[in-house]
């Protein structure tokens, strides 16, 4: 397989249910199940919507063994490692690895703002783990915004795949996109965005890395399958009719919202861990009107978190 084979299609950013202050084991389950039962073709647990940041090692570890055996092989497992310390990310790629992860999802350094030359040497750094590597990008909540040239410079390494583009500006997967095509580059692009996925796959995109496919799998998955097969006036309404739960889950700070959406139909608790708490009522009754409007249907494995 080449490197940025992988990287297509509909992947899923898993929430991490908790209970009492400890990782739901059984929900997480639950929701893995779930995701595949919708067609998800990849996993990416503890990443942002993971709430990796406030997870210790020892629980990134547990979350990830789960979800490897969940996924028993059957689709691609790529962990968030990224931190703002190179040397953390190094090890705690290399604990994914050893885990048995396919790939790793890292992040751009936060906090620390480093320049273009600081980012490289960061992910040339991770990237000698040796384990594919999708950088992510997204300078809302990382204070720092890669450019084009750096992503696409990081790319001629034969461990960085591509990059997960959150900076919500289709000029860059445009560019991203022509500008490895230029170069004879294989990068892929995947969207971070659930609301721009469509045209970013029109645009060259490769696939998505949902948050909305927590709940909805099934339905995120088809826009794609439209889009994949060719028929975008299909991809534009599925895509129109999914819209008002993608800005309903995006009221509150990720994952806020999704957790109380999966709460509500049973899949686990809505419990964060601070500073992130649970979203306001007004918020809570916007998603369950949505869902009830959209007419979508309680998961099979609804009762896990009850």
């Amino acid at each position: 397989m080449s490197k940025g084979e992988m990287f297509r299609g509909l992947w899923v950013a898993l929430v991490t249910p908790f209970r009492g202050g400890a990782v739901d084991e059984a929900a997480l389950r639950g929701l893995v199940r779930h995701v595949l039962r919708g067609g998800v073709q990849g996993l990416v647990p503890v990443g942002s919507t993971g709430e990796a940041a406030t997870q210790s090692e020892a629980e990134r570890m547990r979350v990830l063994e789960i979800v490897l055996e969940e996924a028993a092989g059957k689709v691609p497992v790529m962990p968030g490692t990224g931190t703002n310390c190179t040397e953390t990310s190094v090890a705690l790629t290399r604990a994914a690895q050893r885990a048995g992860a396919q790939a790793a999802l890292v992040v751009t350094p936060y906090y620390n703002k480093p320049t273009p030359e600081g980012q490289i040497a960061h992910f040339e750094a991770v990237a000698r783990v040796g384990l594919p590597i999708l950088m992510y990008n997204i300078p809302g909540r990382t204070g720092v915004n890669m450019t084009v040239e750096t992503m696409l410079h990081l790319g001629r390494l034969p461990e960085i795949a591509g990059v997960k583009e959150s900076s919500g500006s289709l000029d860059t997967v445009s560019e991203l996109v022509g500008g490895a095509a230029e170069r004879g580059l294989e990068f892929a692009v995947m969207s971070g965005d659930d609301s721009l996925a469509l045209p970013s796959l029109a645009v060259g995109a490769t696939g998505l890395i949902s948050v909305v496919a927590n709940a909805a799998p099934r339905e995120t998955r088809e826009i794609l399958a439209h889009f994949q097969a060719g028929r975008t006036a299909e991809a534009a309404r599925a895509h129109a009719r999914l819209l008002p739960l993608i800005k309903a889950l995006f009221a509150e700070t990720n994952p806020a919202p999704v957790k109380a959406l999966l709460a509500r139909l049973g899949m686990m608790q809505n419990e964060l861990r601070l500073p992130l708490v649970p979203v306001r009522p007004a918020t809570e009754k916007r998603l369950q009107e949505v869902w009830e409007r959209l007419g979508l249907a309680a998961p099979a494995a609804a009762g896990a978190g009850s």
